[in-house]
């Protein structure tokens, strides 16, 4: 899987670009589309507005199973399995030959057009190990998860224009965006315009932790969730207004 967007629709987190070791290459929209082509030249490719684009290789861990659908100008990339797929059919009146990428745009559906309707609540619903990527083209909206434990892998960065880029695949993740990557935080989601967010602990910060080297220099940053630390009510809707404080580590990493 391989999702990239420009900086005006993915809203990367700034966090994501600190990293200044190992970051010089990364590469632009158009070569990391050349790039994932060369590499999977069998894959399926929607190409979108501004050479933004999503992509699903045949290639993939037998016990991570993978999809894609489109429906009403609605693209989702699911990967993973659902262990309550049964009581989610029947929740959002789909046919049992439902996939759980459909299974994800009707919950995305119930966010949109239900309001207010809490985001973390839907994506408590879904039991089993997943990642999934969405994009609605009609409002411009991307919506990404990952489970619980993390199970799925699945990460992101910032490419050398500054898209968001997000993928399974750790090799295609150093090619576009060298060291400016991290582990999508697991039991966390993420909209372009509200930000990451715990669904587990929605009333808590998901911080950005930077590792330095012994110049002092940023070389890695990972996020997550910071239980010490409760927000006062739903988070706003912006951009770094929503996102924590980084906390710089020098030498080992430090659990906060």
């Amino acid at each position: 899987m391989l999702t990239v967007f420009e900086k005006a629709i993915g809203n990367p987190p700034v966090e994501l670009g600190l990293p200044s070791i190992g970051s010089e290459g990364k590469k632009n929209r158009a070569e990391i589309l050349e790039t994932f082509r060369s590499l999977f030249p069998e894959s399926t490719l929607y190409s979108l507005s501004n050479g933004n684009f999503m992509a699903l290789s045949r290639e993939g861990s037998p016990m991570h199973p993978r999809c894609m659908v489109v429906l009403d100008d609605i693209f989702c990339i699911f990967i993973g399995t659902l262990d309550n797929m049964s009581e989610l059919r029947r929740y959002y009146g789909l046919s049992r030959q439902a996939t759980e990428a459909m299974v994800v745009v009707e919950a995305y559906k119930v966010l949109r057009d239900r309001a207010p309707y809490p985001p973390d609540q839907v994506i408590r619903d879904l039991q089993g190990k997943f990642a999934f990527f969405l994009f609605d083209a009609k409002t411009r909206t991307l919506f990404a998860a990952r489970d619980r434990e993390g199970r799925v892998e699945f990460n992101w960065g910032m490419a050398g224009d500054d898209s968001l880029v997000c993928s399974d695949d750790p090799k295609i993740m150093q090619i576009a965006c060298g060291n400016s990557r991290a582990p999508f935080p697991p039991g966390c989601m993420f909209m372009n315009g509200c930000g990451l967010t715990s669904f587990d602990h929605p009333l808590h910060k998901v911080r950005a932790i930077a590792q330095e080297d012994d110049d002092g220099r940023i070389s890695e940053v990972f996020f997550q969730v910071d239980l010490l630390t409760r927000l006062p009510s739903i988070p706003r809707t912006g951009s770094a207004t929503n996102w924590a404080d980084t906390t710089f580590i020098q030498g080992e990493y430090k659990q906060i």
